[in-house]
């Protein structure tokens, strides 16, 4: 059940973003609420929150382009065929060009989330009459815009770094340095820790105090501070009322009607409007018409669109008693639907004619593949799926993820046995019941054996959940890929060139 929507609040948000314009900065729009008459209470300090997440829901973001940027960039995924779009090729093939649309468009709405973030904790202080939820929208809004943060310094590395909401064009900011980003960004999410709640079972949507530990984990982990990353993770409950544990059944991390379970740490919401309608245009989430829904479900649905669909890679490393597996790891089932299997609650199977563009090749076979994580074809019949946004909400943070960090932690800081007994949570799941390792194919006797086991854990648990990209950074730094993942992975690719929007509009670039 949907507890919460999130709504943009727009007036407050209509300010000029720093990508959006130059000219007419003193003009003066009579529509639009501003800043130094606003903010006086609680109630709107909320609304300015609810503007935060209502563009990380946004097709900038999370309904659109954030999955596939950060997919593209990994290598989770191939081209479905000719249907792929050039501008999305161009990241899948490492060619991208600053004029880059969908590049473009993650770029600016992490920047519109800064923006509203930056907005509401300048005038956070402002507010007297509720300093509970005063205290709690500033955590909020620290941990959303250390999320943007976050993303981009992993993704494009060097980039301008803004702690207040801009005014005029001389606040635009050159790039600073990634130690300075990751410094305002951990600092961001240790004081969000502090303030955030519990999770709710009425206020569903929100960040909440295991969220930022869990995303500080990740930040830490990226900058190599395994100590730190180990700390924050271990402050994550795991047992009472705000306890998070693994659920029983793999697959309830992707369906609807088991959103918000006892896996989940952050979810980003989305609902079905009740008809096939998704406005493409609104990358920031905003105004009544602002799509509830996201496109994903049409994107990579097998018998959508199938835009992107499994490398061939990601899919033969699944264990197989082809390959000499004791057993054949259901997890494969679990993420992919593949000429043979059924859908519609059962009642339809899944044959080639369904399956738009290629076909993927896996332990020899040639067949046709597509993804089954957060598709919504397990309940919908061949006619309605052709074309439906979907409502299924994006799983951010889960708690498999907390588990997999504190194994490559433990194995980091020299504690291989304790790795090992993290990957064995995961593969204990009783709709996974995997052996523990080690196993004849993964031995883990040392560091470099449960490297090894740790990478095949971390795809075969979490493959197109869009975390693989910045694996591939982090553990490419460290050596640990004996082949290169990626063919054009050079290192003047390693990070997205400067979106053209930015270096026009910013001044000191």
């Amino acid at each position: 059940m949907k507890n919460i929507k999130i709504y943009s609040f727009i007036g407050v948000m209509a300010l000029c973003t720093m990508n959006a314009c130059k000219k007419d900065l003193d003009t003066t729009n009579p529509n639009v609420v501003p800043t130094d008459s606003y903010f006086k209470t609680a109630t709107e300090l909320v609304a300015g929150t609810n503007s935060i997440y209502a563009a990380w829901h946004g097709t900038g973001l999370v309904a659109r382009e954030w999955y596939f940027l950060h997919d593209l960039r990994s290598d989770d995924v191939v081209t479905g065929g000719s249907q792929l779009e050039s501008p999305r090729n161009q990241i899948l093939i490492g060619v991208v060009d600053p004029a880059n649309p969908v590049m473009n468009s993650v770029w600016n709405t992490l920047y519109t989330v800064i923006h509203r973030a930056n907005t509401v904790l300048d005038n956070a202080p402002l507010v007297t009459d509720n300093t509970a939820i005063r205290d709690r929208s500033a955590g909020e809004a620290k941990f959303l815009r250390a999320w943007a943060y976050f993303d981009l310094v992993s993704m494009w590395g060097s980039v301008p770094l803004y702690s207040t909401a801009v005014k005029s064009p001389n606040d635009y900011q050159p790039k600073a340095k990634a130690e300075d980003i990751y410094a305002m960004i951990i600092k961001d999410l240790q004081e969000a820790a502090t303030v955030l709640p519990g999770k709710s079972g009425t206020d569903l949507g929100r960040v909440t105090n295991a969220a930022a530990n869990a995303m500080l984990g990740r930040v830490m982990m990226q900058k190599g501070d395994y100590e730190g990353a180990k700390a924050a993770l271990l402050k994550i409950p795991t047992s009472g009322t705000n306890g998070y544990s693994l659920t029983s059944r793999f697959l309830d991390n992707f369906e609807e009607e088991t959103e918000f379970n006892n896996e989940s740490i952050f979810e980003i919401i989305f609902s079905d409007k009740g008809d096939n309608n998704f406005n493409w245009g609104s990358p920031s989430g905003d105004g009544v018409s602002a799509p509830q829904s996201t496109i994903r479900n049409q994107e990579y649905n097998p018998i959508g669109w199938r835009n992107l669909i499994p490398s061939n890679k990601m899919l033969n490393e699944f264990e197989n008693t082809a390959t000499g597996a004791t057993k054949t790891d259901p997890r494969f089932a679990f993420s992919f639907y593949q000429t043979g299997d059924v859908f519609n609650n059962g009642a339809s199977t899944l044959v080639d004619a369904d399956q738009n563009g290629n076909s993927s090749v896996v332990n020899g076979r040639t067949l046709k593949i597509g993804f089954r994580k957060y598709m919504l074809i397990y309940k919908q019949d061949r006619a309605f799926a052709a074309y439906h946004p979907g409502s299924n909400n994006q799983r951010i943070i889960r708690y498999a993820e907390v588990l997999l960090m504190l194994a490559e932690c433990e194995n980091e800081l020299g504690n291989t046995p304790a790795a090992v007994a993290y990957l064995n949570q995961i593969r204990a799941r009783p709709s996974v019941a995997m052996p523990p390792y080690p196993t004849n194919q993964f031995p883990v006797s040392n560091k470099a054996d449960v490297i090894k086991a740790l990478m095949h854990e971390k795809i075969a648990e979490m493959t197109s959940e869009h975390i693989r990209n910045i694996d591939i950074l982090r553990w490419r730094a460290k050596g640990y890929f004996a082949v290169e993942p990626l063919s054009w992975h050079t290192a003047d690719k390693l990070f997205l060139p400067t979106p053209q929007s930015e270096i026009d509009n910013n001044p000191n670039l």
